[in-house]
């Protein structure tokens, strides 16, 4: 099991990374495009579709695994703090159950959007450009599937004894700043 979690740990990371580069990319090219357009009077043609169908999915739905692998989502738990652990564990499960159902159904739904999409070659005309987007349709059951994977994985682990494989370490404030 360990072995399986630092797998998924790994592909985890480097989802997160290309979603990390996606905006990156994306302040570049919005960055030229302004640039291009004020001072040389030639924009970079479709940006707005570049930006909005390619970096913005990447950057928003591929790393959704990377949150659940750090238990960074965010969560209230001012009335769970008063409960015995046992039933805090037991809660914790259910919770990752539903939300093992929910991305499933999610992945598997939006897969059949995506092969929809891909079937009819969807793609969008910007000025004389036509900008496949189909390809974008992909990346929800991507971040979804994936998602589900952490989330089993988790929920199995949760009834094993034994150390889970996930890399579920956080950065802290003071270990960012050597100060």
């Amino acid at each position: 099991m360990f072995a399986i979690g630092r797998f998924l740990s790994n592909i985890t990371n480097l989802i997160s990374i290309i979603g990390g580069l996606a905006i990156a990319l994306m302040m570049f090219h919005i960055t030229f495009d302004v640039i291009g357009r004020y001072f040389f009077n030639a924009p970079i043609p479709g940006t707005i579709t570049i930006v909005s169908y390619y970096y913005m999915s990447i950057a928003a739905f591929v790393p959704l695994a990377f949150a659940e692998q750090k238990d960074a989502h965010i969560s209230v738990e001012v009335i769970t703090e008063h409960m015995p652990a046992w039933m805090r564990n037991n809660l914790e499960r259910l919770a990752m159950l539903c939300s093992l159902v929910v991305f499933s159904f999610l992945a598997v739904r939006t897969f059949g959007e995506a092969e929809s999409k891909r079937a009819m070659g969807a793609s969008i005309v910007q000025g004389n450009s036509d900008i496949p987007i189909w390809i974008t349709y992909y990346m929800l059951p991507l971040g979804a599937g994936l998602m589900t994977l952490v989330v089993l994985y988790k929920l199995i682990n949760g009834f094993l004894p034994g150390e889970s494989g996930l890399d579920t370490d956080r950065a802290k404030a003071d270990e960012l700043d050597p100060d």
